[in-house]
């Protein structure tokens, strides 16, 4: 649940538009491929944990055995960084939606209550913070369960009367990429990847649990195994009715209304576009919630051990074991947010969702090599198949990395280098 809780937030309620709007129908390929790269990925993620004798907390501590500790802490930072401009991106969204249910109120004051809530949750306890982050997941999760029921019940009786249509998908060679399926072509997909691959980010949030799991050899797995499923049915199925019921014009909408309040409205739910709006602000808080507790944690794991006066004052337990100065430092950026939302308007999300497909694609390219590093040194713990399936998903994951420094405006890059040069040169030996 805690993947789900950060995996499924504004990725799919404010991302999806714009993933549709760059590949037409065929973004519906962009999240079959961003699913099986998850998948190889996950899948060498939970090979690490179950093959560690010792679990340390953090991003590192899963990779560290393998890449060695100035890539682990490479990797832990660039993943810090990852998750704070999630903070930034999700806290611009639930203020956003919180403005448009209560019109009239500052931005500022939903950011404030989000900032001050969220950190309210993850300073108390673990158990709090994992009890709450349960069923914020189970809430959204349940609505998409119940969009997916009744759009697979449309798209068999329907008789149109509802104004329900399929244009979407014409009868034409999908083989030739015809424009019914594909407006912007190949381009149009590698496009998408970036606001995809974003989307599915969070979902590697399970491995950093490691530290505070009961009994994580046989959890870790049994959750990554149990998580790749729901995500890629919740995201794949229920654009792929969207594209099916409405015109993929329509749903392509960033600004316009969200396509699950236009489903529900017009089978007869009332109210059901404050219904969803609520939907939405509780997906998002619960990314905000998860967000906190990942960069709390790979904060926390980076300055253990540390000798300086920072170090030491950060990486201290209260007497609930939680690293208090360290969920402070990480949760201070979402008032950061407030400032820059402010300022740079609705381009501001999609700037930081952007830079977010940056990082998360280089933290997954760490897990990769992490993974290749235990099949090749440990016999038997991988298949010749899962070997090869595991190359091949890092040459594409590098490719990718490769077209978003070329396609992507000269600005995004460079902000993406800095998080990495600045990751990969404070480097100290202990």
């Amino acid at each position: 649940m805690l993947s789900l809780g950060g995996a499924i937030g504004s990725g799919l309620f404010l991302g999806s538009g714009q993933a549709i709007a760059a590949a037409g129908p065929a973004v519906l390929i962009s999240y079959l491929l961003a699913g099986l790269t998850l998948y190889v990925v996950m899948y060498g993620v939970g090979k690490m944990v179950t093959h560690q004798t010792k679990h340390e907390t953090g991003m590192s501590g899963v990779v560290s055995p393998y890449v060695g500790a100035h890539w682990a802490h490479f990797t832990d930072w660039v993943y810090w960084a990852t998750w704070m401009a999630v903070l930034i991106a999700e806290e611009a969204g639930v203020s956003t939606f919180l403005g448009m249910l209560i019109p009239g109120v500052p931005l500022w004051i939903f950011a404030l209550i989000v900032a001050v809530l969220g950190t309210a949750i993850n300073l108390w306890s673990v158990k709090i913070f994992a009890e709450t982050e349960y069923w914020l997941a189970f809430l959204k999760v349940a609505v998409i369960i119940v969009l997916i029921a009744v759009g697979i019940f449309l798209l068999f009786v329907n008789d149109n009367h509802l104004g329900f249509i399929a244009p979407s998908v014409q009868k034409t060679s999908t083989a030739s990429m015809a424009p019914s399926f594909a407006p912007h072509g190949i381009s149009g997909i590698l496009t998408s990847l970036l606001v995809v691959i974003f989307s599915f980010g969070g979902s590697e949030l399970a491995a950093v649990t490691v530290a505070e799991t009961q009994d994580p050899d046989k959890a870790i797995p049994k959750a990554i195994r149990g998580v790749l499923v729901r995500i890629i049915s919740f995201y794949v199925i229920p654009i792929f009715l969207f594209l099916q019921l409405l015109p993929w014009k329509d749903v392509s909408n960033p600004n316009g209304p969200s396509p699950f309040a236009t489903i529900f409205t017009r089978i007869g739910i009332p109210y059901a576009d404050k219904i969803i709006l609520v939907v939405v602000i509780i997906a998002i808080f619960s990314a905000v919630n998860s967000a906190i507790y990942a960069t709390s944690r790979s904060l926390y794991s980076r300055m253990s051990g540390s000798q300086s006066r920072v170090g030491k004052s950060l990486s201290k337990l209260s007497k609930n074991q939680v690293p208090v100065r360290s969920i402070l430092v990480s949760s201070a950026v979402l008032f950061i947010g407030v400032i820059l939302s402010a300022v740079l308007g609705d381009g501001f999300w999609h700037f930081i969702a952007a830079s977010i497909s940056f990082t998360i694609t280089i933290v997954w390219i760490m897990l990769l090599i992490g993974a290749l590093i235990l099949y090749f040194k440990n016999s038997g713990v991988a298949s010749w198949f899962l070997k090869l399936a595991t190359l091949v998903v890092l040459v594409v994951l590098s490719i990718i990395f490769v077209t978003q420094i070329v396609t992507n405006p000269w600005t995004l890059s460079i902000f993406a280098l800095v998080i990495c040069l600045a990751s990969y040169f404070s480097y100290r030996k202990k």
